[in-house]
């Protein structure tokens, strides 16, 4: 009965865990050069507090690559109205017909 439960617990954790990441997507959020700094800060912190994770800050634009849920998407989106915030899929793209 121990190991049934220890079973049903180990896979209840599994199917959350696998739940929990399928929302988030790759993508690309870049602002204007005359963005404050802390309005980047900002967005990151939504995109943390909401689960995901920045993979890379940008130095020659102002922005960060991120996994994010589409919800933190959106807040970021409503809140960089202001500043011309852009929020684009992170994707590889060629120059060629490969």
């Amino acid at each position: 009965m121990k190991f049934a439960i220890q079973l049903l617990l180990i896979a209840l954790l599994a199917f959350f865990g696998a739940a929990a990441t399928v929302d988030q997507k790759p993508v690309i959020i870049s602002y204007p050069k005359d963005t404050p700094q802390s309005v980047l800060d900002e967005a990151m912190e939504t995109i943390r507090k909401a689960g995901g994770v920045i993979t890379h800050e940008y130095s020659i634009i102002r922005g960060f690559a991120a996994k994010a849920s589409t919800e933190a998407m959106d807040t970021v989106k409503a809140w960089g109205t202001k500043h011309d915030v852009i929020i684009e899929e992170d994707q590889v793209i060629t120059t060629n017909n490969d």
